[in-house]
């Protein structure tokens, strides 16, 4: 099985890219998130990997970073899910903020992701949400500045902020409903489901 596959970038048009490695072509499928920071033809690039077997083909896909084939590989796991969603799920969205949307059990919000729908949405927050802190340690930055937030009011507000609140809006939420002894998940439950309602 190959881990990292090393070599120069000879052709790219999404989902597809070719890597010559010392002669040998090899043709991955790459999420968006993998093809926006891809060098240019001609280049030198190195990819984590994955390799897929099935009873009539072999695929082989292709991630600038660890976290994205990490999350790759835990989607999956989720009854029901492929390849072709967990690339859509890369293509949608970081793999913090994918993190983010399952710990806060928002439906809502993974269900913009192409491809996902309200029962695979859900399935997704119940089944992966036990792994959603390791797929956001997995080498993503949390917050602003790559550091998070010590008080929970704080860490709150920075993940409404990454799930597309403005500062403003996400900081008026986290005031109507934050309570003594919050911690970030609570508060950003609770301002999630407030949200729903109005």
């Amino acid at each position: 099985m190959i881990g990292r596959l090393k070599g120069i970038l000879i052709h790219k048009q999404p989902p597809w890219l070719v890597i010559d490695v010392h002669g040998v072509g090899y043709e991955l499928e790459a999420p968006m998130s993998t093809f926006y920071d891809l060098p240019e033809l001609g280049r030198e690039v190195s990819l984590f990997t994955h390799y897929a077997q099935k009873e009539d083909s072999v695929s082989l896909y292709g991630f600038l970073r660890e976290a994205e084939r990490r999350l790759f590989r835990d989607v999956q796991k989720v009854t029901g899910i492929g390849a072709k969603i967990a690339l859509a799920v890369l293509s949608g969205v970081s793999a913090d903020e994918f993190a983010r949307m399952v710990q806060a059990s928002d439906v809502t919000a993974l269900c913009r992701i192409p491809g996902i729908g309200k029962k695979t949405a859900e399935r997704m927050v119940v089944e992966l949400r036990d792994r959603a802190s390791s797929i956001a340690a997995g080498g993503v930055t949390l917050g602003h500045g790559g550091a998070v937030p010590a008080d929970p009011v704080s860490e709150a507000n920075v993940a409404l902020q990454q799930l597309g609140y403005k500062n403003a809006e996400a900081a008026r939420m986290v005031e109507q409903v934050r309570a003594e002894g919050d911690d970030a998940e609570a508060i950003i439950r609770k301002a999630l489901k407030s949200a729903l309602r109005t």
